[in-house]
């Protein structure tokens, strides 16, 4: 960054596993997660949360300006679909689904935003990741097409 130059933007970013696998089990989740916190780190984001359930994650940033979302998260699928390959955390070939959420907050969001993300298990109990992602580009009034949602494990639902 150059000098004189002040910015504050924080981003969540939410994508899913590749064909609607509920692989992302609670004994490996943590490893997975700390692995793309230090990416985030490299990239010189700074990595507030990382969190999900076993189809898909959550990671809350603050966005470094000079590296775009869309170079952020394509780094960190790649990085961390090669991590959890190299070291055989699930069985057979894992992938990231093409897309992603990105959603930005004020300061004064953060906390909400946190806890939410923290709680994503018990989010979960309730309320299916297709629920969750439709009120998400609701609320925040996304123009989305919805064929090219993602594959919902629960895509049978309407």
């Amino acid at each position: 960054m150059k000098p004189g130059t002040f910015t504050q933007m924080y981003v969540q970013i939410v994508f899913a596993v590749y064909r609607k696998e509920n692989v992302l089990t609670a004994s490996i989740r943590p490893r997975i997660f700390e692995y793309i916190s230090g990416i985030i780190s490299r990239m010189k984001h700074k990595s507030i949360i990382v969190n999900g359930v076993m189809d898909h994650i959550h990671i809350l940033i603050g966005l470094n300006p000079s590296v775009s979302v869309s170079d952020t998260v394509q780094h960190i699928k790649r990085s961390s679909s090669l991590f959890i390959n190299e070291n055989r955390l699930v069985l057979g070939h894992f992938n990231w689904q093409e897309g992603y959420g990105a959603f930005t907050y004020s300061r004064s969001q953060l906390d909400d935003v946190y806890r939410y993300i923290q709680n994503q298990e018990a989010h979960h109990a309730k309320r299916s990741f297709r629920e969750e992602y439709l009120a998400i580009l609701d609320k925040y009034e996304a123009d989305y097409d919805p064929r090219f949602l993602f594959e919902f494990y629960d895509n049978n639902k309407s």
